[in-house]
């Protein structure tokens, strides 16, 4: 890709050790921000599928402040989710943090993820009007 393609890491030890960046924007403004997990430095925060939601969320967030976006910013959200059950919890996270903003979203239920503690992985994708 070329040089015009910002890059930030969260610096958690994945992104180094399999090669990813946390989030990237585009020169047409849109921010894309890899998969994210309940893990904060480094552990697994506790909490059932509604705490998960919310600070996978909270992390894919920060990832979107290094470039100047917020919440209002989002277009898409993707939910990936270990068991149907947790569905309308994690639902009713995204509702909690997205209600007002909207964004387009999909949820899918997956066979596991990389921790079997961990129920659900969100991405999220941001626009910045005005682009470079």
């Amino acid at each position: 890709m070329s040089d015009s393609v910002n890059r930030v890491s969260s610096g958690a030890p994945w992104e180094e050790r399999f090669g990813y960046s946390r989030a990237v924007e585009l020169p047409n403004g849109l921010v894309l921000v890899a998969g994210c997990t309940s893990v904060e430095n480094g552990q697994i925060s506790a909490g059932g599928p509604y705490e998960q939601t919310v600070t996978s969320f909270k992390v894919a967030l920060d990832a979107l402040k290094q470039f100047g976006l917020g919440r209002e910013d989002v277009v898409r959200t993707r939910m990936y989710v270990t068991h149907v059950r947790d569905t309308e919890e994690v639902g009713r996270a995204h509702k909690d943090l997205f209600g007002e903003v909207r964004p387009v979203a999909t949820m899918v239920v997956v066979a596991g993820l990389v921790d079997p503690s961990l129920v659900v992985e969100v991405e999220v994708e941001a626009y910045r009007a005005g682009a470079r």
